[in-house]
């Protein structure tokens, strides 16, 4: 082939590949949008007819994505968490769902590898399985060994994931249009944005890397708590490689002696709430799934954090809204929460509207307010004392409402009530309250912004010459 056809055929190929993502994208367009346009109307001819029957029209919803899979999946879970989204009914089928992709076979496996890594790929590991170990809703995981001996975790991320992703976000402004049918008394604009910015991120393994960094600068100092070393020369936008960290999964532990449930709780409770209070960054996406524990002669020795791809770094100024409204609950200080929530965004409460959101507040502080050894559900069923209180908050809203869920709340709830279902299925017995205050007492809380700033450059989330800049311009 002459360079005249070389330039001729380039294009081309570039042109019929761009087209081919198209193509795809449409498809998934058309199979989303025909699958929540088909609930859509059935919801709408229910109520024109008044014989709505919200519990069924939730079945038929979690059935119709639960054909789709990859990122609308994930959507969906997120959605089930967050408090008035979505009815209650809804909330419940959806969380039922899973995000369980088939894995990409041998064959695509070493072709997605040779795209990310060149036609010599192999040659780069010692050793590795073209197998999946893990597969999940955006990519699959691999176990591989460096030339150095480490075992290694390869995470390769499923082809034309950002076409899927871009189309779910699409058609996920149906899901809301049919909770706007319902009567919400929430206003979810600000929600939609934060989880596309959220699901956006996941899909940028770079990103994902330099949140390992971060992760390993903050908790550096917890000898308990295992983060992954990443491989920069084995990743790109699309791969992943870090050090494998060995460990059971947490459910494993369900049946163990409280007091190795406790320590497991103990250091899952420090490994999420430190980082917070120390540098206003959350994990987002605290599941059984995320975790595994470490044993040494048949003990439990430690916590790996398995999982950075939703991570949410806020303005340092937001963890003195947690902690004002924590004060405020606790001392029965309308004044303190009303601060509390204008320090994270809410505009244009009222008193009325403040003891309804706080109806809320309570209970997603309940276990840290009291000084005692409790569980987190403390005897009562988690799952239906919580639709209870987001029902009520729901009503009271609808009369008194609506109100504008900021970006930033999102998923500190999400993550707060993600958090709480770990404790939950541990069946940990602890005093939440002394964790709570250990763990705000731990750094002096006037420094988050200059430790945050260092994090985040440390990171490479922040460049060197932004040091200087405006403490709050975190993503």
């Amino acid at each position: 082939m002459n360079r005249d056809e070389k330039q001729t055929r380039e294009p081309q190929n570039a042109r019929d590949e761009e087209n081919s993502r198209l193509s795809r994208r449409v498809a998934r367009y058309a199979r989303v949008g025909a699958a929540l346009g088909g609930i859509a109307a059935r919801v709408g001819g229910a109520r024109i007819v008044g014989r709505g029957d919200r519990e069924a029209e939730a079945r038929a919803l979690r059935e119709a994505l639960g054909n789709l899979k990859g990122p609308l999946m994930k959507v969906a879970q997120l959605l089930s968490t967050v408090p008035d989204v979505l009815p209650p009914e809804y909330a419940a089928e959806l969380a039922k769902l899973q995000s369980n992709a088939p894995p990409m076979g041998r064959p695509f496996v070493r072709r997605r590898m040779a795209a990310e890594l060149g036609p010599d790929w192999r040659e780069k590991f010692a050793e590795f399985d073209l197998d999946a170990a893990a597969a999940a809703s955006l990519g699959q995981v691999h176990k591989a060994r460096a030339h150095d001996g480490r075992l290694l975790a390869v995470k390769l991320q499923y082809p034309d994931m950002a076409s899927a992703v871009e189309a779910d976000l699409a058609q996920l402004k149906v899901i809301f249009a049919i909770h706007r049918r319902l009567d919400p008394a929430i206003d979810t604009r600000e929600v939609l944005k934060e989880i596309t910015e959220r699901l956006r991120e996941e899909l940028d393994y770079e990103r994902e890397l330099k949140h390992m960094k971060l992760y390993r600068h903050m908790l550096a100092d917890n000898p308990l708590v295992h983060v992954p070393e990443p491989i920069e020369a084995l990743s790109t936008r699309r791969l992943l490689t870090m050090t494998w960290l060995e460990g059971k999964g947490l459910l494993t532990y369900r049946d163990a002696p409280e007091d190795v449930r406790n320590r497991l709780a103990e250091m899952l409770f420090r490994a999420w709430w430190e980082p917070f209070y120390a540098y206003a960054v959350i994990h987002g996406d605290p599941h059984l799934g995320n975790y595994a524990a470490r044993e040494e002669k048949g003990e439990v020795t430690g916590l790996n954090l398995l999982d950075f791809g939703c991570i949410r770094i806020f303005p340092p100024h937001l963890v003195g809204g947690v902690v004002e409204l924590y004060h405020g609950l606790k001392e029965g200080d309308l004044d303190r929460c009303a601060h509390a929530y204008d320090i994270w965004g809410f505009k244009g409460l009222n008193r009325e509207l403040i003891e309804i959101l706080n109806i809320w507040a309570r209970f997603i502080y309940g276990p840290v307010l009291e000084d005692r050894v409790r569980t987190m559900a403390d005897g009562v069923d988690p799952i239906q004392f919580g639709r209870q209180e987001a029902f009520k908050v729901h009503r009271l809203l609808r009369e008194k409402g609506p109100v504008t869920i900021p970006r930033e709340f999102v998923f500190m709830d999400r993550a707060a009530i993600g958090l709480g279902a770990v404790f939950i299925h541990l069946g940990a017995r602890l005093n939440f309250h002394r964790l709570f205050m250990s763990a705000m007492s731990r750094k002096p809380a006037d420094k988050i912004a200059e430790r945050q700033k260092e994090a985040l450059i440390q990171a490479g989330l922040l460049p060197r010459q932004e040091k200087k800049q405006g403490e709050d311009k975190t993503s």
